[in-house]
């Protein structure tokens, strides 16, 4: 087993991830194996009960793990099925070692950091390293970890010592450390952060292979010779990688750098033998990465979507629903412009207290090609995305409307359409006469961490439907699985009402009580679904449910329908 280490130096959040994705795709493209393990620092046993405003999205795998957003880096970027175990954190390392201890594992010995806590991360390393993550069910040959937060950090000292005594445990031409360190502009390129970032790892016991400088502008050589120079290393252990277009052009950019060339002789990869079949797939995904990567600078007109919701003061708290986006923009071969929209400011209180917040909003989503209304929790905002949701539904504008965004779908057409005047969820209008989302039976409402229905569950596509835009999509295919993370429903008892009414009910659980898709047939495409089909997009294969809400906004579903059939 090959181990490839990336952690910060001198600022968090300047691009680990995704540069961790891009060694690892590069990596694939040669016929390897390859798994990704992210370690958060934080005591939260997951990021699930964590605001998206505070830590970005919670990302969802197959088995309900309640993830950080870089493990959906590594998903999309490697085409990879991650577990809940592929995501460290110091709540689930010391959870695990105290179960130990009071089950008497340790034989009664003062139980420390060092090495019990120690040898835990590294044991759960090694163990989650050796699972299979894709459809070849082989033992990967290389695992990308990226340890999170930055060296120096009091909260990750346990990992930085733990993954130090990994590299001795893996042996040599087995681990190789890339230091992610920042390059400010002040007048001119500054070295010191990044020279002061490599002499901090060096003291925790991390000596870095290779030093990726990140930066706005393209370095310049004599800065990659001062970086070399202060840091004892050679300028080839110097990467480079400056803003572009796009984050999909960052492997492109590695690989113009000889990354690989590097990696093959610090970690000897020729010696890995490596099936023909999988070197021509890595081949083969490599020329289709270039070829979408460079088609997003000769697109074919621009589409704008709306994006209403409540987390847009980051946009990282939507960054799936995002990527999913750019996905199906990259298959229509057109230029996205996702526009975020604070869903308060469509409110009347807004027009009152901030007019020109009121009217920029408005115009927003009045001029927008598409609406999409994502997920989220609570009341606030939650009245402008209805609205929202009634100017699509009316002036035949495309919308897809994710879990909240669903539900809030099936509100609005109560009230409007059905003649349910006072139609409301439990969770938002407790004090509604009528329920048309309520809380599922199954989940405890006193325990909030991952008490929700979580991971991938099967959608089936109801008789009577075949004239739906979105399951034509599929083709012949009777039911399609995808990814969950709620806690409330449509109301059962409310179905044959809201169908009546003209609202069809396309997809259902496999017991036909829980609605998962809803639609609108005499609409140019107006989809609700309760699961999160941004979970499962991916670079080169896109969520379905968004390529034709995207097709739709762009007006090319029938074409795009007509090519995923004959594929």
């Amino acid at each position: 087993m090959k181990f490839v280490l990336v952690s910060g130096g001198v600022i968090s959040g300047v691009g680990k991830g995704i540069i961790a994705s891009s060694t690892g795709l590069l990596l694939k493209t040669t016929g390897l194996t390859v798994t990704s393990i992210k370690i958060d620092p934080y005591i939260n046993i997951d990021a699930g009960t964590m605001a998206p405003t505070e830590h970005g999205e919670v990302y969802v795998t197959d088995d309900g793990g309640e993830m950080d957003l870089d493990i959906g880096n590594y998903e999309r970027y490697l085409l990879t099925t991650l577990t809940r175990d592929h995501n460290i954190t110091t709540g689930k390392i010391y959870q695990q070692v105290i179960e130990r201890e009071r089950r008497g594992d340790y034989l009664g010995k003062t139980v420390q950091v060092v090495p019990h806590i120690t040898n835990a991360i590294q044991d759960w390393i090694e163990r989650v390293a050796r699972l299979p993550v894709d459809d070849s069910q082989a033992e990967p040959d290389v695992c990308v970890i990226e340890l999170g937060g930055t060296v120096g950090d009091i909260e990750s000292a346990p990992f930085i010592h733990a993954v130090s005594q990994l590299q001795r445990r893996a042996g040599r031409g087995n681990f190789v450390q890339i230091l992610v360190s920042y390059v400010p502009i002040v007048g001119e390129q500054k070295t010191k952060p990044t020279q002061r970032a490599v002499s901090d790892s060096r003291s925790a016991g991390l000596n870095p292979d290779l030093i990726a400088c990140r930066c706005e502008q393209p370095l310049n050589d004599a800065t990659i010779q001062k970086v070399a120079n202060m840091c004892q290393v050679e300028q080839k252990q110097v990467i480079a990688v400056h803003n572009v277009s796009t984050t999909y052009h960052v492997p492109m950019l590695l690989d113009r750098q000889n990354l690989l060339d590097t990696l093959s002789d610090l970690l000897d990869l020729p010696s890995i033998k490596r099936p023909t079949e999988l070197i021509g797939r890595g081949g083969n995904m490599w020329k289709d990465w270039v070829g979408l990567a460079r088609g997003q600078d000769h697109t074919n007109g621009t589409v704008t979507i709306a994006l209403v919701g409540k987390y847009t003061s980051l946009e990282d708290s939507y960054i799936s629903v995002s990527k999913s986006l750019e996905h199906a923009a990259m298959y229509c071969r057109k230029k996205l412009e996702l526009v975020y929209v604070d869903a308060s400011h469509l409110e009347d209180e807004t027009k009152e207290d901030s007019p020109a917040e009121f009217h920029k909003a408005w115009h927003v989503v009045c001029t927008a090609d598409a609406i999409l209304v994502p997920g989220g929790f609570g009341f606030r905002a939650v009245e402008g995305m209805i609205k929202a949701i009634t100017w699509a539904r009316t002036k035949n504008v495309p919308f897809l409307g994710i879990c909240l965004g669903m539900q809030l779908a099936v509100i609005e057409y109560a009230r409007n359409v059905a003649g349910i005047a006072d139609a409301g969820s439990e969770e938002l209008h407790p004090q509604a006469k009528d329920h048309v989302i309520i809380y599922m039976p199954e989940v405890d409402k006193t325990k909030l961490g991952g008490t929700m229905r979580l991971g991938k569950h099967p959608c089936i596509f109801q008789p009577g439907t075949e004239w739906s835009r979105l399951r034509m999509l599929y083709g012949p295919a009777q039911q399609t699985a995808e990814r969950h993370r709620h806690r409330y429903e449509v109301n059962p008892t409310k179905i044959d009402q809201l169908e009546k009414a003209g609202l069809t009910f396309v997809g259902k659980d496999v017991k036909g009580e829980r609605m998962e898709i809803i639609e609108l047939r005499d609409h140019s495409w107006f989809v609700g679904v309760q699961f999160h089909p941004e979970y499962l997009s991916r670079v080169l294969s896109p969520s379905k449910v968004v390529l034709g809400f995207f097709a739709a906004a762009a007006g090319c579903l029938d074409e795009v329908t007509e090519r995923l059939n004959k594929d």
